[in-house]
C-alpha cells in the first residue's frame, strides 16, 4: 500500500512575520530548504530552515548568526547570496537567492561522465566562486555537485554559503561537518580547515565529472572517510581511459592527501585550470566516456531532494571521539586512522571491511617523482652529520660550530630578504583599469611585478587600454610570479542578422538568439507588406554591431485605408475622376435610374456610399437617365375637380386658374395638353 506523503506544516505559513512559505525544494542532513516569498520585497526567495536539533543549540546558532553575516558580505556572481538570517520562535532560519534551475548532480545524473571540455567549464565558475570567497577570508567546507546550481539561463552559482566558516576559525570542534565523499583528510583527523580543504572537496567533485563516479566507495561513511586519510586519489585516466595526462594531474594536485601539497586557494587553482583549458587539444577536450553506472551513486545515505529523488550526499554529521586521529567503527574495536604515509602507521595495516587498497603498479612518471624524492632525502640526510667531525679537537669544534653558525645566518638573512623584501615578497597587484599599456606596465613594475600582454575583446573598455590583471587587482601575490596583463581589443563586433520580412514576434527571439537588444518599434503603412511584419532594420543586416546593441524596427500597419468621397449628384466624368484621384476605382453600373431631382447623365447613386477602402478598390456608381417623361391627356370640356384628380394620378402637379368665379366647373383649357412631359411637373387648368 502506498502512503500518503505527510504534509509539511511550514507551507503555507509566514516565518517571522515576512517570508511566506509556498514549497519545499529540498531536505538534507542540517535542513531543508523552501521556496518562498518575501512579502517585502515582493521577491521569491530560498529559505532555509535547520533542523530542531541545531535549532535548539544555542551555541550552533550563535556561530551560524556570525558566518551568516561573514557570507553575506560576500558580492559576487558565481555565489547565491545570504540576503537574511534569524529566529522566529523555534524555527531557526537563513535567506538565500533563489536559482531557478538545477543542480550539478543532475547533470552528472543525467549524463554521466563529461567530456573535458565541459567539465572545466562547470567547474571553472565554480572555482572562481571559491577563490573569491577565499580572498574573502571565508571557506565553504561542503563543495559538491548538490551545492552546484545551474540556472535555466546558463549562470552557475555556488550555494550553502551560509554554513561556510572563516579560515582563521578552527573546525575542528568534535563534530565533522560535510558530505564524506567530498571531505578532506584533515577534517577527518580533526585538525583546522582552510582553503585548501575547499580545493580538495573541488578536485574529488572534477574526478567524478571526468569519471561518473567517486574514487572511493564504502558500506558506510567511515570506510570512506578512512580512504580519503590513508589512500591517494587514483588517476581519472584509470578509470576513463584516454583523459589527458594534464588532467590526471590537476586532479591529483587538488586530492594530495598534504594539504601543503594542494594548491594554496582558489585563485591559484583557477589560474592552472584555465591554463590547462587553453593547452588541451580539441580532441583531449571532446574525448566522452562511457557511463558504466549512474553519475553520483549514494555511499554515505541519502536525504530527499526537491524532486523526490534520494539525494547522493547529503551532509553529514559525523561525531569524534577525543582524540582527533580516531573515527569509532560499527565493530567493537576502534579502527585507528593516520595521515598515508605517517609516523607511526603500521605495515601492511589491513583496511577496515569493505574498503579498497591503490594496487596500481607505478608507471615511469610515478618511478621518476619518487627517484626525485628519494635523491632530496639522500641529500638532506648527508647535510646533517650523525657525529662530531672532530670529536677530540674542541676547538675545530667550535671553529666549526661558527662557521655553521655563519653560513646559516647568511642563509637566514639571505631567505628573509629574499622573501621579505625580494623577489618574493608579497605585494599588492595594482589597479590598471583604463590605464595605457605603458602606465599598466609601469605600475606593476613599481610595484615589483613582470607583466605579459594578452589581448582580450572588452565590451566597456576602449581599444589599447587596460582591462585587468590575473590574479586581479588588490591580490596579495609573491613578486617573481608573474603577472597578466590583459588589454582592450576594443568591444568584439558581429555582423547584424536580417530580420526584415518575418512577424514582430520572429525578430523578438532572432535578436534575442543573436544577444542583440530591441530597439524602438515603429509602425507604418505599407500597400505591399501585410500587418504585423518586419519592413525595415537599423542598423542594417551584415552591419557589424557589438553585443547588446538595440535594434530599432519598422513594422507594417497593412494598406493605408482611405476615404471613400461621395460623388452623387455629380456628373459621370466628374464623379470618375474624383474616385481616381482618391486612388479609387470607378465602376459604371450598366442600368441608369430615372430620377426627378438627378439631371441626366449624374451620379444617382454609389456603392459604397462612405467608409474607408484600399487603394485600388472600386466604387460603383449608378448614373441617372433623369426625370421620368408622362404624357399629359386631355381634360377640356370635363369637370375641374376629375381633371385634377387624374392629373395627380399621374404625378402632376396641377394650379387651377377660375374664369368668372369659375361657376360652372368645366376646364375650358389646359396646359400642357397631349403632351409628354417630366413627372411632377405642372399642369395649369383653366375653368368656367
Amino acid at each position: 500500500m502506498v502512503q500518503e506523503p505527510m504534509q509539511d506544516h511550514l507551507i503555507g505559513t509566514t516565518v517571522d512575520g515576512r517570508y511566506t512559505v509556498r514549497s519545499r525544494l529540498a531536505r538534507g542532513g542540517m535542513s531543508t530548504v523552501y521556496l518562498a516569498t518575501d512579502q517585502r520585497l515582493e521577491r521569491d526567495v530560498a529559505l532555509k530552515v535547520l533542523h530542531p536539533h541545531l535549532a535548539n543549540d544555542p551555541t550552533f546558532l550563535a556561530r551560524l548568526s556570525r558566518e551568516a553575516k561573514a557570507a553575506a558580505s560576500l558580492s559576487h556572481p558565481h555565489i547565491v547570496g545570504v540576503l537574511d538570517q534569524g529566529e522566529d520562535g523555534h524555527i531557526a532560519y537563513l535567506v538565500m537567492e533563489y536559482v531557478k534551475g538545477h543542480t550539478l548532480r543532475d547533470t552528472l545524473s543525467e549524463q554521466g561522465p563529461l567530456p573535458p571540455r565541459l567539465a572545466l567549464a562547470l567547474i571553472d565558475p565554480v572555482i572562481e566562486g571559491l577563490a573569491a570567497a577565499h580572498r574573502a577570508g571565508l571557506i565553504h567546507r561542503d563543495v559538491k555537485p548538490e551545492n552546484v546550481l545551474i540556472a535555466d539561463d546558463g549562470r552557475i552559482k555556488v550555494g550553502d554559503f551560509g554554513l561556510a566558516r572563516a579560515i582563521s576559525a578552527n573546525t575542528s570542534t568534535g563534530a565533522l561537518i560535510g558530505t564524506v565523499a567530498y571531505l578532506a583528510p584533515e577534517l577527518v583527523l580533526g585538525q583546522p580547515a582552510d582553503a585548501r580543504s575547499d580545493i580538495y572537496s573541488a578536485g574529488i567533485m572534477l574526478y567524478e565529472m571526468l569519471t561518473g563516479k567517486q574514487p572511493y566507495a564504502g558500506d558506510s561513511p567511515i570506510q570512506v572517510a578512512y580512504q580519503h586519510v590513508n589512500a591517494v586519489v587514483g588517476r581519472p585516466s584509470d578509470a576513463a581511459p584516454g583523459l589527458a595526462e594534464d588532467l590526471d594531474e590537476l586532479v591529483q594536485w587538488c586530492t594530495a592527501v598534504d594539504a601543503e601539497n594542494r594548491p594554496v586557494d582558489g585563485t591559484a587553482l583557477l589560474t592552472e585550470l584555465r591554463h590547462i583549458r587553453t593547452t588541451l587539444t580539441d580532441e583531449e577536450l571532446d574525448r566522452r566516456q562511457a557511463s558504466s553506472r549512474p553519475a553520483g551513486s549514494s555511499v554515505a545515505g541519502a536525504a530527499t531532494t526537491e524532486l523526490g529523488r534520494p539525494d547522493a550526499n547529503p551532509t553529514e554529521a559525523l561525531a569524534t571521539a577525543s582524540s582527533p586521529t580516531e573515527l569509532i567503527s560499527q565493530q567493537s574495536n576502534p579502527t585507528t586512522i593516520m595521515a598515508a604515509g605517517g609516523p607511526g602507521r603500521p605495515q601492511g595495516a589491513a583496511l577496515a571491511a569493505g574498503d579498497r587498497q591503490d594496487a596500481r603498479q607505478p608507471g615511469k612518471r610515478e618511478l621518476k617523482k619518487l627517484e626525485r624524492q628519494e635523491s632530496k632525502e639522500r641529500a638532506r640526510a648527508a647535510a646533517t652529520p650523525s657525529r662530531p667531525l672532530r670529536e677530540g679537537n674542541p676547538r675545530r669544534r667550535g671553529i666549526i660550530w661558527t662557521i655553521v653558525i655563519v653560513i646559516l645566518a647568511t642563509l637566514a638573512a639571505s631567505a628573509g630578504w629574499f622573501f621579505g623584501m625580494g623577489p618574493g615578497s608579497p605585494g599588492t597587484v595594482p589597479d590598471v583599469k583604463n590605464k595605457t599599456v605603458a602606465e599598466a606596465q609601469q605600475l606593476l613594475r613599481t610595484a615589483g611585478f613582470n607583466s605579459e600582454p594578452r589581448d582580450v575583446f572588452d565590451d566597456d573598455i576602449l581599444a589599447g587600454l587596460a582591462v585587468g590583471t590575473e590574479p586581479e587587482s588588490g591580490a596579495e601575490v609573491r613578486k617573481f610570479q608573474p603577472i597578466t596583463l590583459f588589454v582592450s581589443k576594443g568591444a568584439q563586433l558581429f555582423p547584424l542578422s536580417g530580420v526584415v520580412g518575418g512577424t514582430l514576434n520572429e525578430a523578438k527571439i532572432a535578436l534575442n538568439a543573436a544577444e542583440m537588444a530591441l530597439g524602438e518599434v515603429t509602425e507604418a503603412f505599407d500597400e505591399k507588406v501585410p500587418a504585423g511584419v518586419v519592413i525595415s532594420q537599423d542598423p542594417a543586416k551584415g552591419t557589424e554591431v557589438r553585443h547588446g546593441t538595440p535594434v530599432s524596427l519598422v513594422v507594417s500597419k497593412g494598406p493605408q485605408p482611405i476615404p471613400v468621397p461621395d460623388v452623387r449628384g455629380l456628373a459621370q466624368d466628374a464623379a470618375v475622376k474624383a474616385l481616381q484621384d482618391a486612388g479609387l476605382k470607378a465602376v459604371i453600373a450598366p442600368e441608369t435610374v430615372n430620377d426627378k431631382t438627378v439631371p441626366k447623365g449624374a451620379v444617382v447613386s454609389q456603392l459604397p456610399a462612405n467608409g474607408t477602402l484600399i487603394k485600388g478598390e472600386s466604387v460603383t456608381l449608378t448614373v441617372s437617365k433623369g426625370p421620368k417623361l408622362v404624357k399629359v391627356p386631355s381634360f377640356i370640356g370635363k369637370q375641374a375637380a376629375e381633371a385634377e384628380r387624374e392629373l395627380k394620378k399621374l404625378g402632376f402637379k396641377v394650379e387651377v386658374n377660375k374664369v368668372l368665379g369659375g361657376f360652372f366647373g368645366t376646364v375650358r383649357d389646359q396646359n400642357p395638353v397631349n403632351a409628354e412631359v417630366p413627372e411632377d411637373s405642372v399642369v395649369t387648368l383653366t375653368v368656367v
